[in-house]
């Protein structure tokens, strides 16, 4: 069964009306980018191109100090942050002294002839960290971009950022994200806008855009991210980085704002974003805790008893452009790279419910949790227990410059009269389909390749016209998948390429595995000060 003609319509006129109603607000609110260069300039200094991994080595073995290596990341940041508005809070002085701290004990352990147990109990001792501000780190903010929330301090971290510190990881500081991390841009009225650090006219995305911006400026090189419909894996494709979206239930969402509500909590995986691919199990691992025995990721892979598989796009959704030639051309040329190292065979196939992929995407967020309760609105969200938001008051008030909310918010507060409240028969047909399809499909040893987005890393303010366009990645929430965003190089202007990994539920080491061949393949990140030009001072 297919939408009838009437549907379809009706599909056109809600994807015109909603675009036509966010690019009026954009017109509403024109941003000016920032005067200076339209990159960030390369990095120079060598520490700064070594993964955790290999930066933590080098602290246990007194290559180089912990203090070294967090001021080099210190610095780097200072150098770009300007210019990208990632890092919304540092914490500088509390990371040198814990980075003192790191570099007596690993002479302490030294001394006693247990370095070995130590890089048991630390495996990032002494390396940076940077952490998305909804998540609870102490010390620091958790507004999630509310102004009403701009003044709440953590006095907690949430789990995965303990797991991350107890593993000897020193936060530098939280980055942006959109307004209740439900926006494919990290601008806000707290902490503005942060830009892409391959384009300042550009956007590294949301809502996890400040963690790739930063991670992708080469001023982090670990991170944490979170994730409902793509706020890991389009930052990290804009971004030109690693990231992964786990298995849901691998990692816990609490200490997070704002907390799940509905089924929500069924959709939404906590992972690390990370600028080299060696750092995603690791780190995931260590942020998983006690539930990364069900991931099995020290058992080996070998890719070429892998069977993979490859979508080149969705089918022709009303909602969503059609994915670039550049990245259709992209994905072609890591089929051929599969088949000509490995050689196995990429079947090319399509998948016909794909289609429908925002529709499900949409309606599956409107879901009741198991006790019947329905997620809340995201204009109670906003109102964040306070005064209720009216979105078309908050448009007037937008209008005279008043409102404390971005368009963006706004937008989607307004959508919510025209989204499903609930899947159809059809829908839910759909999605069951595709699910069991995949299921057969992928099993144990299957790998399936798909775009991480239609297009580049687009212009700030331009997702407005293209709201649906999320559908690439949010599919992969509702059906439960993990997925690891990987980068190809760079494209048209010096923006990154990249694409979605994906792989059966519990199977999150066939993407990762996946993620270090590509990187040896295709490079991996390539720094954005060297991206136009390979005669500029460092590169």
């Amino acid at each position: 069964m297919a939408l009838s003609g009437w549907e379809r319509l009706q599909a056109w006129i809600m994807r015109a009306g909603v675009s036509l109603l966010l690019g009026t607000l954009r017109l509403l609110g024109a941003w000016r980018p920032a005067a200076g260069p339209a990159r960030v300039p390369p990095v120079t200094d060598p520490l700064l191109k070594l993964s955790a991994a290999k930066l933590a080595e080098k602290i246990r073995r007194r290559e180089v100090s912990s203090v070294q290596v967090v001021q080099a990341y210190i610095d780097r940041i200072q150098e770009i942050n300007p210019l990208v508005n990632a890092v919304v809070k540092e914490r500088f002085s509390a990371a040198l002294q814990e980075a003192a701290q790191a570099d007596r004990l690993v002479e302490q352990e030294e001394g006693q002839g247990s370095l070995a147990a130590l890089r048991q109990r630390c495996p990032l001792l002494g390396v940076p960290l940077t952490v998305k501000e909804s998540f609870s780190l102490q010390g620091m903010p958790l507004s999630t971009g509310l102004v009403s929330r701009a003044q709440v301090v953590s006095n907690t971290d949430a789990p995965p950022v303990a797991s991350l510190k107890r593993a000897g990881a020193i936060p530098l500081g939280v980055t942006n994200t959109s307004e209740l991390c439900m926006w494919m841009e990290s601008h806000n009225h707290v902490y503005g806008i942060t830009r892409n650090p391959y384009d300042l006219e550009r956007t590294p995305g949301g809502s996890s855009g400040g963690e790739g911006s930063v991670l992708g400026g080469g001023a982090s090189v670990i991170g944490v991210g979170s994730d409902i419909g793509g706020s890991i894996r389009m930052p990290s494709f804009f971004s030109g980085i690693f990231g992964h979206k786990t298995t849901p239930y691998m990692v816990t969402y609490d200490g997070q704002h704002p907390p799940a509500s509905g089924a929500h909590e069924d959709f939404i995986s906590t992972g690390p974003m990370c600028r080299y691919a060696e750092d995603l199990l690791p780190v995931l691992e260590i942020m998983a805790g006690p539930n990364a025995h069900k991931l099995h990721l020290s058992e080996p892979v070998d890719l070429k008893k892998l069977r993979f598989f490859s979508v080149p796009h969705d089918g022709g959704s009303v909602y969503v452009p059609p994915v670039d030639k550049q990245l259709i051309q992209a994905q072609r040329q890591v089929v051929e790279r599969l088949e000509a190292d490995l050689g196995v065979k990429v079947q090319e196939l399509c998948l016909p419910q794909l289609k429908y992929s925002f529709e499900i995407w949409n309606s599956y967020l409107g879901l009741p949790d198991k006790e019947g309760k329905p997620p809340q609105s995201f204009a109670n969200a906003l109102a964040d227990g306070g005064a209720p938001v009216w979105p078309v008051w908050e448009l007037v008030k937008r209008m005279l410059g008043k409102s404390s909310h971005t368009m963006a918010a706004i937008g989607v507060a307004l959508s919510e009269k025209f989204m499903f409240s609930a899947p159809s028969h059809f829908l839910r047909q759909q999605k069951e389909a595709l699910e069991k399809q995949l299921e057969e499909l992928l099993g144990s040893d299957g790998v399936l390749l798909y775009p991480s987005h239609p297009y580049f890393a687009p212009k700030h303010h331009e997702p407005l016209l293209n709201p649906f366009s999320c559908a690439y990645t949010g599919i992969f929430n509702i059906l439960g998948l993990p997925v690891t965003q990987c980068p190809l190089g760079l494209g048209r202007e010096g923006l990154p390429l990249g694409l979605q990994v994906v792989a059966w539920r519990l199977q999150d080491r066939l993407t990762l595995a996946t993620a270090l061949y590509l990187e040896e393949a295709f490079g991996g990140w390539r720094d954005p000060g060297c991206s136009h030009t390979g005669q500029r001072p460092g590169c």
